[in-house]
Order: C-alpha cells, then sequence, then structure tokens
C-alpha cells in the first residue's frame, strides 16, 4: 500500500440513536435488518469480545493498516471522540492494540474497539474492562511507519464499515448499520426487543414457545407421522 488519506471530520449516526441501539441487541438488529443483506452487515464468527457481557453501540471511526504495522490505528485513536466505536482493519501479524492504548481510550470515553487482526496484553484488558471485539490474539509488536487509511471506508471480519456507521456489538458478534438507515432499523430492533419482553410475561403466565411463535401452527401444515411408541432399531 502505498500513499495515505486521513480524512479529520466524520459525518456520525446521531447520539440518540447510539443510545437507542445501545439498549436493544445484535441479534435483534440482524433480524431487523432484513436477509439477505443482515448477513453483509453482520461481522464474521471469528470477531469475538475479549469479555463476555458487555455491550457497545457507537458511530464508526474506522482505520485500515499496513501489514504487522499500527500506525493508522493510533492516528485514529487521537481523532477519535468519547462514544465512538474504532474500528480497524489490519488481520496481518503485529498487535494492532494492547494495554497503554486501552487506557488512553478508556480515558478518552470511547465506546470500544473492534479489530479485525491482533490484540496482546489481553490479561491487562480483562482487568481493566477494556471493551474489545478482535479475531486474533497474540503477543507480536507492531511496527509504527506503514501507510494505510483513517476515516475511509474498511471491510472488517468481511462486513463494509463506513465511517460514522453505527457498530453495535455483543456477545453475538458485531453489526454495522449504515448511518443514513440507522434510526430506522434501531427503532424495529427495539420493537423486537420489546415484544420479547411481552413473550417473557406470556411464558410467566403458562404459554410455551411452541405456540407463541408459530413453530406449532407450521407443524400442522406439515407432513409428519408421529409414533406413539419408542424408537427400536
Amino acid at each position: 500500500m502505498s500513499g495515505s488519506k486521513v480524512y479529520l471530520r466524520v459525518e456520525r449516526t446521531d447520539a440518540a440513536t447510539c443510545r437507542a441501539a445501545a439498549g436493544t441487541t445484535v441479534s435483534d438488529l440482524h433480524e431487523a435488518m432484513g436477509r439477505p443483506r443482515c448477513f453483509r452487515q453482520t461481522m464474521d464468527p471469528a470477531m469475538r469480545p475479549l469479555i463476555e457481557g458487555l455491550r457497545i453501540a457507537g458511530p464508526a471511526v474506522t482505520a485500515s493498516c499496513a501489514p504487522g504495522d499500527n500506525l493508522m490505528m493510533h492516528r485514529a485513536l487521537f481523532l477519535a471522540e468519547r462514544g465512538d466505536v474504532l474500528v480497524v482493519q489490519g488481520p496481518e501479524a503485529g498487535a494492532q492494540w494492547g494495554d497503554i492504548a486501552a487506557y488512553y481510550a478508556i480515558r478518552k470515553g470511547l465506546a470500544g474497539i473492534v479489530i479485525d487482526g491482533f490484540v496482546r496484553d489481553v490479561d491487562a484488558l480483562r482487568q481493566m474492562r477494556s471493551p474489545v471485539w478482535m479475531t486474533r490474539i497474540g503477543p507480536s509488536s507492531p511496527q509504527k511507519a506503514g501507510h494505510g487509511s483513517v476515516n475511509a471506508p474498511v471491510t472488517c471480519a468481511g462486513a463494509r464499515v463506513e465511517p460514522g456507521d453505527l457498530v453495535v456489538a455483543d456477545g453475538d458478534g458485531v453489526i454495522v448499520v449504515p448511518r443514513s438507515e440507522a434510526p430506522a432499523i434501531v427503532a424495529k430492533a427495539r420493537e423486537r426487543t420489546s415484544r420479547e419482553t411481552q413473550e417473557r410475561a406470556r411464558i410467566d403466565g403458562g404459554e410455551h414457545p411452541w405456540r407463541l411463535h408459530g413453530a406449532a401452527a407450521a407443524y400442522e401444515r406439515m407432513d409428519v407421522e408421529e409414533i406413539d411408541a419408542s424408537w427400536r432399531p
């Protein structure tokens, strides 16, 4: 990669939409986005949280790094603002993220970090509760001399991310919601979240998911032979 482009401004998903997204889940956003598009906007299953039980939502600040180099990650981290999600594409050897960067990000108030690549110092990251999603863990040290980009579109773990897009991550993975569509998709996802709350109440009242989700009706339409006996070889 020769030459670098660093964009200093980001048109971000609005704060109210980000707050609303933090109250839903990756699964509900996935369903709200609809098929097959939701699969393109959800990162590869290799993208996993370092710490279980965390959830983040915020506008993307992006970086694409040269192999084995994290210079552009540091420039993006410098430019990121409180509430942003730093999204880094740098899958080759050389850790993109470690304890000092994480310490700075926490003090700066970033919502979280999503890295298609290596992180290291994981014991320290867990101790400080750094909200990191990554594809790889390893101790290798990166260089800081390579070209790349900041706040330009990247492909992170198979999903296209444009600067300012809404990024939401939890235990199910990471999903990217295009900025222009984020308010509508988040509203639809929150409707699903509300319905699930109502369904839990109905289960408490004695109902069963077999009927709540339409499984019973679908089963009745199928050609299924039920045999009132144990299976025998």
